[in-house]
């Protein structure tokens, strides 16, 4: 095992799930369930463990098809345009609310 690549991608997925929607459903559903937290946990956990088990599967067959580069420049693209995205709505929001 690649004990740098496991870190490495740790470091990024915690830090992508902060704050995500993820994590503020489990919390909403944690709240809300103060006698079972301890299933929303093993709940939350197992499904993002089954997401990150889809996404490892589908990336390994993708890569078979598509030259890596041209799925690096594709995420690059799409987060800059979801980025883009998020600003616009923000500053509608903030100035033309």
């Amino acid at each position: 095992m690649d004990l740098k690549l496991m870190l490495t991608t740790f470091s990024m997925i915690f830090l992508a799930e902060l704050g995500d929607k993820t994590q503020v459903a489990t919390f909403c559903l944690s709240a809300e369930c103060e006698s079972s937290r301890l299933s929303v946990f093993v709940g939350s956990a197992a499904a993002l463990v089954l997401s990150a088990l889809i996404a490892t599967a589908l990336g390994e067959a993708v890569t078979r098809v598509i030259p890596q580069s041209y799925i690096k420049l594709a995420a690059g693209a799409f987060f800059i345009i979801v980025g883009i995205w998020t600003l616009q709505a923000a500053v509608r929001t903030i100035f033309f609310s």
